[in-house]
């Protein structure tokens, strides 16, 4: 991150403005380099240790008509097991219209869900079927900034009169889940750069392969949770259970820092930051 005070480069022993490098925690020290100087962050190196990541996971994703989950429906998603095995959805969106902004991020078109989509009803209901018959079973859900995905899916079931996740888990919220966004942030959380998908695949050495279709999103959510827990073992040694639960607090630790940093560095700007994970109820 920024530094807020000038100090000295770590490096080169050059004279750091405030604003002008970077402050990075190190052995549990906080150094400071300049602009040139300024480490590039590595992944840890991958171990040999079992884990959750070496059990029965899915990798879960949906390309949808929006990027605000409030009003988005679903176009298409995608289930994919730690064997490999995948169950698609095309969706048809009956009179709804795709719009051309979310249309040139996934490439369906409106022609092609009306011709190809199963019927919205038989798609969610297959789709929740799949996502709460694996959830329990008590194996990890991976889904990649997973508040996302699961509000989109209950605004869905909730259009369409459909019973929510919660009254198909016994009355509880979606878990285990595991999403390796949170965890990372939770991992690493001073590291610089950004961490969409794309991003922390190229980071932790994952390939993605057809980005922004629901079955390569999915696939690769699903290496990429595998490759962090390879390289992290302190968290791969979590049960699920607890692993869920500290996703919880790491969402709500980020969402009170990024707060925290938009009302110092930009008074009145109106955001607020949702630090609920992994699931919450739409209006």
């Amino acid at each position: 991150m920024r530094n807020r005070y000038p100090g000295t480069c770590t490096n080169c022993g050059a004279s750091v403005e405030a604003e002008a490098g970077v402050v990075l925690k190190q052995d549990g020290r906080w150094r400071t380099y300049c602009a040139e100087h300024e480490p590039r962050p590595t992944p840890p190196p991958r171990a040999d240790h079992l884990g959750w990541h070496t059990g029965a996971l899915a990798g879960f994703d949906c390309e949808t008509s929006s990027r605000d989950p409030r009003e988005a429906f679903l176009v298409s998603a995608a289930m994919v097991d730690s064997s490999g095995t995948a169950r698609t959805w095309l969706v048809d969106p009956g009179d709804r219209r795709i719009p051309d902004d979310a249309i040139a991020v996934h490439g369906i078109t409106n022609e092609r869900a009306r011709a190809e989509g199963m019927p919205a009803v038989k798609a969610l209901e297959e789709i929740a079927e799949a996502v709460c018959t694996h959830l329990l079973a008590q194996r990890g859900l991976v889904i990649f900034n997973a508040p996302f995905d699961l509000r989109v899916l209950a605004g869905e079931l909730q259009r369409h009169d459909l019973p929510p996740l919660t009254e198909r888990l016994s009355g509880a919220a979606p878990a285990p889940i595991i999403d390796p966004l949170v965890i990372d942030r939770g991992a690493d959380p001073y590291r610089r750069g950004p961490r969409n998908l794309s991003a922390m695949c190229e980071f932790y050495g994952v390939d993605l392969h057809d980005a922004h279709t629901a079955h390569g999103d999915a696939s690769a959510c699903l290496a990429l949770a595998c490759e962090i827990g390879a390289r992290r073992p302190e968290i791969a040694a979590l049960d699920l259970p607890v692993l869920h639960q500290r996703q919880v607090e790491w969402a709500a630790a980020y969402a009170r820092d990024r707060q925290e940093w938009l009302d110092r560095r930009r008074p009145g700007h109106g955001t607020v930051v949702d630090g609920t994970w992994p699931y919450s109820h739409t209006d």
